[in-house]
Formats: structure tokens, sequence, C-alpha cells
């Protein structure tokens, strides 16, 4: 078997360090935790789990931090977790045999980002690129920082999927957490665009911080400026600047630049079930409700849901909602009732208004 290295950088993670290690603990891991600053508990909880305790000076730079702990890391092949995302699934045979078989390549974990929105905890997907060889990748940028070829700071390489899961719950913490963490954030994330004003990653990125906190006029500014600036397709988060960039819009009253802006793009997208929901919304809100259902119907035949409930229970309740303008109330009930079998707030308030229980 290949060894492998976790490696975790932490700040006052007491309340999420223990969740973080104890599902690693039955595989034969060396762990490395390297601490920018505790005051709290986080390096006594460590140190259940592993004698690897490492402090490092904070110097405002996520990467300074990442590539030292994998100096710290005896072993080549390394796997990058943080604090707030828990294993859920793994399956270490296929990891190592895929190692073997990608020896010079990128693996990717699946890792399910937790969030409140319309009155449910809900989440979306994603590829994470985390394991790799040290002597191949370090990381790179201050903040989001990015694996790349050690030799050229480049982000392209080949990627792999691995089979490991984790959940993460770094968006679910109260409003104040929140704002000290997209302050931080953004100034690490200003100071970039002042070294690298053409790279529209640190542009998204700043949209991010301000969508994380429902404040779309100036998430909608930054996502603008991500597509003024030069993008490659290939980019794994181009689909999420696009249904984000959607959704700035629709909340700000611009529905109508939204669809405008995304027909002539729309090949480009129309196999993500996010971006199909949240352009149903920009024709829902120009009054074109046939050219909404027939996003929401697609929605719904996409098989690679890139959000929770993209697929179900939110093209269900449009659907209904849409049926239910065009005075077609048994159908809209219908798709009511198949989206509040998810559960879905809106569709169960709904289906009490019209007194169906």
């Amino acid at each position: 078997m290949i060894p492998i290295s976790v490696c975790i950088i932490a700040k006052n993670e007491e309340k999420n360090i223990e969740k973080c290690l104890a599902p690693l603990a039955p595989y034969n891991f060396e762990i490395i935790v390297v601490d920018t600053g505790s005051t709290d508990r986080t390096k006594e909880i460590a140190r259940k789990y592993t004698d690897y305790v490492y402090d490092f000076e904070w110097v405002n730079d996520f990467s300074a931090a990442r590539n030292f702990s994998l100096k710290k890391a005896t072993h080549n092949y390394v796997l990058i977790l943080d604090c707030d995302e828990f294993l859920t699934e793994i399956n270490v045979d296929e990891i190592y045999r895929l190692i073997e078989e990608h020896p010079r390549s990128v693996g990717m974990l699946l890792r399910h980002s937790y969030y409140d929105s319309g009155g449910m905890r809900v989440s979306y997907p994603d590829r994470v690129e985390r394991l790799f060889h040290k002597r191949y990748y370090h990381y790179n940028y201050t903040i989001h920082e990015q694996v790349s070829d050690i030799k050229t700071n480049s982000t392209y390489f080949e990627r792999y999927e691995i089979p490991l899961t984790v959940d993460h719950v770094g968006y679910c913490g109260g409003l104040q957490d929140m704002l000290q963490k997209v302050e931080r954030n953004n100034t690490l994330l200003l100071k970039e665009i002042e070294k690298n004003p053409e790279d529209s990653y640190f542009y998204f990125q700043v949209g991010q911080s301000y969508n994380s906190i429902a404040d779309y006029e100036n998430a909608y500014i930054y996502y603008k400026q991500a597509f003024e600036h030069p993008i490659d397709p290939a980019q794994p988060w181009l689909p999420i600047l696009a249904q984000a960039y959607l959704r700035s819009m629709n909340s700000t009253g611009r529905a109508e630049e939204a669809i405008a802006f995304f027909t002539p793009l729309y090949d480009s997208f129309s196999g993500d079930a996010s971006f199909l929901c949240t352009l149903g919304v920009s024709y829902l809100r120009t009054n074109q409700p046939m050219k909404a259902m027939m996003e929401f119907v697609r929605a719904l035949q996409c098989s690679d849901a890139s959000s929770e409930g993209v697929t179900t229970y939110i093209p269900y309740y449009n659907i209904g909602l849409i049926n239910e303008m065009l005075g077609d109330i048994n159908s809209a009930v219908s798709f009511y009732q198949r989206a509040a079998a998810y559960g879905y707030p809106l569709a169960v308030e709904r289906l009490n208004e019209l007194g169906i229980t």
C-alpha cells in the first residue's frame, strides 16, 4: 500500500476538529495538523488523534500554511482536508489502486457543501483537487489556494476522481461568523486582484464571499468583472460562476440582463441543472412562463445534480407555480405534491393555502 499523509491546517477549530479527525482514525493515514494560532482547545483535541501537531506563524497566506504542512508530511502522497470537512465515504483500496494508475496526476474528492436556503438545509456537490504527490505539486495564491505544478505554478494538469466524500459545513455558521470570514477573505482577495488584475478567479471568489452573506449587489459587481476577464472554459469553477452570476442578477432586479447575457452562452451551461433552474427564475421574473417551464423541465432531465433539489423539488415546485399561473390547478397541485414529498416548505405552504392536505 502507498502511504498517505493527511494534511490539515487549523485555527480555533475546537468545534470541528474532532469531527474531522475521528473518521480518519480507522485508516492507516499519517495525520499532520498545522495550527496557525489557536487560542482554544484545537491543538489539545488534535493530539488525541496524532502526535504530529505543529505551530505555524500566520502570515496572511493560506498557501504558505498549506505548503508548510506538506513539508511536515513524511510521505510523498498527501491528502488535504479542512477542519470543517468531515469524511462520510471512502474506499481506501480503490484510492491506492488509482494512485498507482495516475502517479503524476491529482485526485479529486467529492465535497457536499451545506447551506440554508428556502427554510431547508441543502447542499451542492463539487469535486476539489486534494490528493497528489508533494514533489510534483504544491499550493499557490494567498487565499482560495490552488493546487499548482511545483515547477511552473500552472493549474493545468491531469485530474481523476477518487472514492472519497466529505461533508463541508463551513457555510453553516452564524451571520457574525460569516461576516468576519468575508472581511478576512476579501482583504486577501483584493490584494491578489492588485497583483493579478487579469485573473478572473479572484473576482469570482470575491463575488462568492458576498454571495455567502446574501449581499447580491456586490456579488453581481464582482461576478460581472470575472466574466469581463479571460476565463478558460475548462476551469471547474466556471459553471458555479455562471449560476451564481445569474442568481445575483435575479436577486437585484436584472433578470432581463441575465437572459440577454446568457442566451448566446446557453449551450455551454445547459447541462447544469442549477443553471437551468436559475434561468427559469429569470424567465418567470420577466413574465415568460412558458420559457421558464422549458428550463425547469430540462432541469428534471439532468442526471448530474449540481445542487440539492435542482433535479427534483425545485423544478417540481416551479412547474406547479407556472401551471397555477396558467389556471391549471389540478396540474399545479400534482407538481406541488411532488415537491412536498421531498419536504420542500414552499410547496407544503402552497398546498395548505389551496386547502390540500
